[in-house]
């Protein structure tokens, strides 16, 4: 059995008045309500999403 990494994000700003497209990339993490946290497969497309909306999200943990 093979551990996948991942990544635990907590959204900690509101969507409101920002792009569409950051809206967007939150709905595709997962999230959508400030406090809301999701774990997700730390692969190099969810990192590139995380990055787009670093002010809007932090990163909980990471695992091994």
């Amino acid at each position: 059995m093979v551990n996948k990494k991942t990544v635990t994000v907590r959204q900690i700003r509101s969507a409101n008045r920002r792009p569409e497209a950051q809206a967007a990339t939150l709905r595709g993490l997962g999230l959508g309500r400030i406090r809301r946290t999701r774990t997700l497969e730390d692969t190099p497309a969810v990192r590139g999403m995380i990055r787009a909306v670093k002010h809007l999200v932090e990163v909980v943990e990471e695992s091994k």
